[in-house]
């Protein structure tokens, strides 16, 4: 089966402008709600963790699972209903809240106005974290740095690596990958059931998926540039496609490869690490759809407008590593 990337490029830029428009409108509706375009967690703004888990030794304590809508009726009412609260385990008997910063006295009333609303907790798998919001400010701010640094060294390399219109196209296609994960996350934080909130392992995760997004689009593009110099006469649409499906079965096979660990991690690795590899499933997975049709048929595109669809022949091998 031969793909064809070009003649089909206006359905690849529209299926990633409307997840895109998504996220910008969820993120939207985030600001304006939560004050960010994210759900930030404990690690970012500062505040206290609390983890409770049923005691089972105690008859009928764990018969049903915890009840959400009961935790969240208590939240209310002790003024803390801006709160994430989730809802742990297989059999859902354990509960996790993430709230603002709380005193030993505050703590010991939740959680006993909790206990008679839901039942009894097992003393001994109590956990309490705090984190205060200068903490989060140096870590968001330490992120953010990581990040924008990251981005500029890629564009650095590759503008050196190739010319630069394959280094911008290269930088739009990671700007597009960091921009759907952040924009599915930005949706999840704003689901009622699920809350999702980044922390810093989020931070890691996009910096993995620039590292990994830039990789299978610099295959592709160095493809590009064999298939110039073997071919000088082909028009660049043409030499897209080919390089294309040339490297195909590379990159679904490398993507796939990790999708499999990636998702035995989420399904397997527990509450810690299950939305770190949800961002990388997502992040991956766009990272491959971007190199092969979005980074692809947006340099084929420029070229054509900018007079290149037809290279002419490299007098040399130095000439042909410019193209």
């Amino acid at each position: 089966m031969k793909l064809n990337v070009i003649k089909q490029r206006s359905l690849w830029w529209t299926v990633s402008a409307a997840i895109i428009l998504a996220g910008i409108i969820s993120m939207v509706i985030s600001t304006a709600t939560l004050g960010s375009p994210l759900r930030l967690g404990l690690d970012f703004v500062g505040g206290t963790r609390l983890q409770y888990e049923l005691d089972c030794s105690k008859p009928g304590n764990c018969d049903k699972p915890i009840d959400i809508a009961a935790v969240r009726e208590v939240m209310d009412a002790q003024g803390l209903a801006n709160s994430s609260i989730q809802v742990l385990g297989d059999k859902q008997q354990a509960l996790t809240i993430r709230t603002k910063s709380l005193n030993g006295d505050q703590r010991i009333k939740l959680r006993d106005t909790l206990s008679e609303k839901i039942g009894a907790f097992d003393p001994k798998t109590v956990q309490i974290d705090t984190v205060g919001p200068t903490l989060g400010r140096q870590l968001f701010a330490s992120g953010l740095l990581a990040i924008i640094l990251s981005f500029a060294g890629i564009l650095i390399y590759l503008t050196f690596r190739f010319q630069f219109d394959y280094a911008f196209f290269a930088f739009v296609a990671l700007f597009h990958d960091v921009f759907i994960t952040v924009g599915i996350f930005s949706i999840l934080g704003l689901v009622p059931q699920l809350q999702v909130e980044i922390d810093s392992l989020f931070v890691v995760g996009i910096l993995t998926i620039i590292g990994f997004s830039v990789n299978d689009t610099v295959v592709i593009y160095d493809r590009v540039r064999e298939v110039i110099t073997r071919h000088p006469d082909q028009h660049i649409d043409q030499v897209v496609d080919d390089a294309v499906n040339q490297t195909l079965t590379r990159s679904l096979n490398t993507t796939l490869t990790v999708l499999l660990t990636l998702f035995s991690i989420f399904l397997f690795g527990g509450e810690t690490l299950k939305y770190f590899a949800l961002c990388l499933i997502i992040g991956f997975t766009a990272g491959a759809y971007s190199s092969i049709f979005i980074a692809s048929s947006l340099l084929a595109w420029w070229r054509e407008r900018t007079g290149k669809a037809q290279p002419l022949p490299a007098p040399d091998a130095k000439t042909s590593d410019e193209v």
